[in-house]
């Protein structure tokens, strides 16, 4: 009796063993598997990691008009009404093709503003029945001012065309800012003399406003016109806004066709001119 309880202890001894060695030989086997695993990837890393990089919504904004439309009903004029972009077509009164291109270009999604033809203090010729001189009476402004607005009634706008010697003149501008006041249009001063009152005018007077701050094409060339162009994006760049003003020439067309898409993906917002005026 007493051999066989011996005997029942040293198989319980010995299973007692056994079990213990194989309690140490999995989690050593445990460990080393944890060791030699790669990290498991938490489901927020997955999303972390497939989350686009995200880009500045704008680098600059720039609001580009082209000026002197009403001249021409050709290809070129056509062809600015399929730009992809927001642009401001600045319309001159008075000439054959001004109230038809207004009336398309607005049909079209674009702004519509008007071309004001102003007294230049160099010799001009056309647009003798609208033009803005300092010597005219109040009365003679105010007539000419009203009927150019109902002339162009998509027009919510104007900037100035030449008016170097006009524009210098704080009662001419006075008159024009209060008009526009009463009418609800904005004004972008042209910057065509040193000298201007324009914006300052406006201003005084609560019309909202801005300057122009490059020409794009006063001379007629591609490359001169890229290189002008490139000098609006870097001031929209450092300012944040900038005003760019170009013509209706085929030149100025294409530079526009080739360089609006790169501007829009290298993060620019293109916007009318009206998103430019305050």
């Amino acid at each position: 009796m007493s051999q066989t309880s011996d005997n029942q202890k040293r198989i319980i001894y010995i299973l007692a063993v056994i079990v213990l060695a194989l309690g140490i030989s999995q989690v050593l086997t445990l460990r080393e598997l944890a060791n030699r695993s790669p990290a498991i990837v938490t489901e927020e890393t997955e999303i972390e990691n497939d989350t686009p990089v995200v880009v500045p919504s704008s680098r600059g904004t720039i609001a580009i008009i082209i000026d002197d439309f009403g001249y021409r009903n050709d290809s070129v004029s056509e062809k600015f009404l399929q730009l992809d972009a927001a642009l401001t077509y600045a319309v001159i009164p008075g000439h054959e093709h001004s109230r038809s291109f207004s009336s398309k270009a607005k049909q079209k999604g674009y702004e519509v503003i008007i071309h004001m033809p102003m007294e230049s203090r160099f010799k001009t010729k056309g647009e003798r029945e609208y033009i803005l001189e300092t010597n005219m009476t109040s009365a003679e402004l105010e007539l000419r001012i009203n009927t150019v607005l109902s002339h162009l009634p998509e027009a919510i706008g104007m900037n100035n065309h030449q008016g170097s010697k006009a524009s210098e003149d704080k009662r001419l501008m006075g008159i024009l800012a209060s008009i526009l006041k009463q009418n609800g249009k904005y004004f972008i001063d042209s910057r065509t003399t040193t000298e201007t009152v324009a914006e300052m005018t406006m201003r005084n007077n609560g019309v909202p406003t801005n300057r122009r701050h490059v020409f794009l094409d006063n001379q007629d060339d591609v490359d001169m016109i890229k290189i002008q162009l490139e000098e609006l994006i870097q001031k929209a760049e450092t300012m944040g806004l900038a005003v760019g003003i170009g013509h209706a020439k085929a030149n100025t067309l294409s530079v526009l066709e080739e360089i609006i898409p790169k501007l829009k993906a290298d993060g620019f917002d293109l916007v009318f001119a009206s998103e430019a005026a305050y």
